[in-house]
């Protein structure tokens, strides 16, 4: 099955009318999400606004990055370590 991704303004716009009193199954089925996305968008992103989403969504993917020189950065210096501890 294909996976959709959904833009910032439409998860917006579904959590403000699960917010309004439309029921969950309902939105889910009518917009073609999980129930398990569903509450998943709700437990993220609940009260934000569209800029909100976006500062979100891009401070993790710069934390990401950071995880990843990070832990290359660690494995170099393992490395060196190692060459270094050896006796010549």
């Amino acid at each position: 099955m294909a996976r959709r991704k959904y833009r910032e303004e439409q998860i917006v716009m579904i959590l403000k009318e699960s917010e309004a009193g439309a029921k969950t199954e309902e939105l889910c089925r009518k917009y073609g999400v999980s129930p398990n996305t569903f509450y998943a968008w709700r437990r993220k992103f609940a009260g934000m606004t569209v800029p909100d989403i976006r500062k979100l969504r891009s401070l993790e993917e710069e934390n990401l990055k950071l995880k990843r020189k990070v832990g290359e950065l660690t494995m170099d210096l393992d490395a060196a370590k190692e060459l270094l501890s050896k006796n010549w």
